[in-house]
């Protein structure tokens, strides 16, 4: 099995829990028991993606998120029931991995207000050596790509502006999408029409 993907996760017969800090949040697209706040630390959230099919193409990429090294990210743990993991995972998989640009991990959860207080969760890390990693961009950069990306999954800009609507409903604020999301707002605003020499 590829390196991108865990060998053993399917194995296992108990309930999956798996984080989502992107898209995941707003459209998970499988069957869950619960959602919980939790928090990652060692990665965190990033439009460090050049996206080629979702919400973009290879020759007018987009930019999408994923987890980079360092940090903590604010997200949501879901918990499938364990005779759904097989089909959860097969659809993950599908979803995330059609370039494999990310990796395949298990990492730890800290849950909020939850009985248990720490899970290990399934999710999906940028992979520093592909060649849609696309790092740090300047907000100018990014301002750019998201702009003219589109992509199968419809246009960049709408996975921008649902992310942070999704985020600001959980209570969580990530500066850096909530600062792009603001300036690609203002540029969407009406301009307001001004009447001159006209008398009452």
């Amino acid at each position: 099995m590829a390196t991108h993907m865990l060998s053993d996760i399917e194995d296992d017969d108990g309930d999956l829990w798996v984080f989502g800090y992107g898209s995941l949040i707003w459209n998970p697209g499988f069957d869950f028991l619960e959602q919980v706040p939790g928090r990652l630390v060692g990665e965190h959230r990033a439009l460090c993606i050049y996206s080629w099919v979702h919400r973009g193409t290879a020759e007018r990429p987009g930019l999408v998120l994923g987890l980079d090294r360092g940090g903590a990210c604010q997200g949501l743990a879901f918990r499938v029931a364990g005779e759904r993991r097989a089909a959860t995972i097969a659809y993950l998989r599908k979803r995330e991995q059609v370039t494999r640009v990310y990796r395949e991990v298990k990492r730890s959860v800290w849950l909020h207000n939850h009985p248990v207080e720490r899970v290990s969760a399934l999710t999906y890390v940028a992979d520093r050596g592909h060649d849609q990693y696309a790092g740090r961009l300047p907000l100018e950069r990014q301002l750019g790509l998201v702009r003219h990306g589109h992509g199968v999954s419809g246009a960049n800009v709408d996975y921008v502006l649902a992310t942070v609507k999704a985020l600001e409903s959980h209570g969580i604020r990530d500066h850096t999408l909530h600062q792009l999301a603001a300036r690609l707002q203002a540029e969407a605003a009406p301009t307001p029409v001004t009447l001159t020499g006209e008398k009452a």
